[in-house]
């Protein structure tokens, strides 16, 4: 609880004018609540038993005017505590997601993408449970434990003594309980975050499930992960059934020892009738604020899991940080004998490499070779292990990421469409210039496709572009880079759903505005590189040949035997 209070308070403080209303109206429920089991004692003692007149009048509207200030007091106080907790947990949403955006694409690679949606989803809903709800009930409830405590002592220190000594025994086994809440809270929470990751994998590789008839199949890891995830709900709530018969054995214990000895000082006059119900009525409002506190407690712990694996994401740092120095151009691209390492594994070893605008530069290869590793570099998707890498003779990592990645344009083998309209999924991440965008699309040559629809420019693509056939996806992502009108381009596998005619065009297209750029062509047809000014062979990591596709030809038998390997494969 602590640990909660610690975490969310400096939130909290953020909303001094909305806090100041909320703890007005718990003290008005507080007061209110207390007054109602004070009215017993004039209702009882003056009205039935001394029947005084004058009470008949104002007891009545004694009444109404406590349960007015109560329910005006829960209004106040519940609709300020809802709009702080909610505030604060669209707060902490658009701080973790902001915050994972900025991690390292190695870290990202490591936490299933399931994992971080459930963290971001699940995980901050209950969390929003504790500042919308649990923390406010907890402070209402806490005020409502000391006025009415304060209020069964004012009226009969002995009787209270009983209640207020037996009860707090009943703290012993709900705090076992609390730790084993935890614990299996932390497991609910992993497992729920596996069985959206699990849901997540399954709609991602539809058409592979659907064309491999494997729903059976992947019925049955599904199955696995939501039985393991029900055991563990069962579980909490099973803890969660044990605190309330717990509290009430404790209670009820209380309770008769207070009224049987509240009962015999009735009986030799000790104290008057109203003074015994006004005393037994507190008490038994009481209960109520303390078994829903200890539930509290309890569900708490649910929050306190969802929090640390929170936390544990915010406390993840990136290692690619972002330099300080703008990139205004980019003349030259230079790698002086880089490597790269995974962890223990080798990427890339000794490359070297001095590119200039306006060359076209191929890397081709195996699988596994090498080439995409040599383009994460240059996007700093990863910093070089050993050797350097220049631009403008200047380390790539002085420069700011913003001013690097504004001068490159990155297509990569893998196509990336947002749900929303043409004109944005081109002008992505830049401002919109509708003219500037029918000039990236003619010049990928998807104008005459997009300029056929309907809605033209403004047709609304669905999730993954899946209303575009494969050609009409990669043509969508090329205007995309062209329309950042870059000084690097970095074409992976960018022409490989076009048909021939296609892309001969897009490749006479490029061939007009390589002048204006460097640009890199990762590319597994080898027709598609002929006219490449440098290729650069790739093997385990390492550039084996470079030079003009017949000088390769002539020289390397690698690159004649994979020439072959092509052809043969076309």
């Amino acid at each position: 609880m602590k640990a909660l209070l610690k975490y969310f308070l400096p939130y909290m403080m953020g909303y001094k004018k909305e806090f100041s209303f909320a703890i007005v109206g718990m003290i008005s429920v507080a007061i209110a609540t207390t007054l109602m089991a004070h009215m017993l004692k004039p209702l009882l003692d003056d009205l039935f038993i001394s029947k005084d007149q004058n009470m008949l009048l104002v007891i009545p509207f004694a009444i109404i005017a406590i349960f007015m200030l109560k329910s005006v007091g829960r209004f106040v106080q519940t609709y300020y505590t809802v709009y702080i907790g909610d505030d604060i947990v669209r707060k902490l949403r658009d701080k973790l997601s902001l915050h994972l955006m900025y991690q390292d694409i190695a870290y990202l690679h490591q936490m299933r993408s399931g994992e971080l949606l459930s963290r971001i989803t699940n995980d901050l809903n209950r969390i929003q449970q504790v500042v919308s709800s649990m923390i406010p009930r907890m402070m209402i409830n806490v005020m409502l434990i000391i006025a009415l405590t304060s209020y069964v002592i004012y009226q009969s220190p002995k009787l209270a003594f009983y209640f207020l000594v037996i009860m707090p025994l009943a703290l012993l086994p709900l705090q076992v309980l609390a730790r084993r809440m935890k614990r299996y809270a932390r497991r609910s929470q992993e497992s729920n975050a596996d069985l959206t990751a699990r849901l997540t994998e399954i709609f991602n590789n539809i058409e592979v499930i659907k064309s491999s008839s494997s729903q059976k199949f992947e019925y049955r890891r599904f199955a696995k992960e939501n039985l393991n995830f029900f055991k563990l709900t069962m579980k909490q709530q099973l803890i969660n059934a044990m605190v309330g018969p717990t509290l009430e054995v404790f209670g009820s214990v209380a309770v008769a020892v207070a009224i049987y000895v509240g009962a015999r000082q009735v009986i030799n006059d000790e104290i008057t009738v109203g003074t015994f119900f006004a005393f037994v009525t507190a008490l038994f409002m009481l209960y109520d604020p303390i078994r829903v506190l200890s539930n509290i407690h309890n569900q708490l712990q649910d929050a306190v899991a969802a929090t640390e694996r929170m936390t544990e994401l915010f406390e993840s740092r990136p290692e690619i940080v972002s330099g300080e120095q703008l990139l205004d151009r980019v003349e030259r691209v230079d790698f002086r004998d880089v490597s790269l390492y995974y962890e223990d594994k080798k990427a890339l070893s000794g490359i070297t490499l001095k590119a200039r605008k306006g060359k076209v530069y191929a890397l081709v290869g195996d699988s596994g070779a090498g080439k995409s590793s040599f383009v994460n570099l240059l996007v700093r998707f990863y910093d070089t292990s050993s050797g350097t890498l220049t631009i403008n003779d200047q380390p790539i990592n002085a420069y700011a990421l913003e001013s690097l990645h504004r001068k490159i344009a990155y297509v990569t083998q893998r196509i990336y469409i947002f749900q929303d309209t043409i004109l944005a999924n081109v002008a992505y991440g830049a401002k919109v210039d509708e003219k500037k965008v029918e000039e990236a699309l003619r010049r990928a040559y998807a104008w005459d496709f997009v300029e056929a629809m309907q809605k033209g420019v403004y047709t609304t693509l669905d999730e993954f572009g899946v209303n575009l056939s494969g050609g009409q996806r990669q043509r969508i992502a090329l205007a995309r880079a062209l329309y950042k009108s870059p000084e690097i381009l970095i074409l992976d596998e960018a022409t490989s759903a076009l048909d021939n005619k296609s892309e001969q065009a897009i490749q006479k297209a490029l061939e007009s505005l390589k002048a204006e750029m460097i640009t890199f062509v990762v590319a597994h047809r080898l027709s598609t590189v002929e006219k490449a000014d440098t290729i650069l062979l790739f093997e385990s990591g390492e550039i084996i040949a470079r030079g003009s596709y017949e000088a390769l030809l002539e020289k390397s038998p690698e690159f004649r035997k994979l020439a072959n390997q092509r052809k043969e494969e076309a």
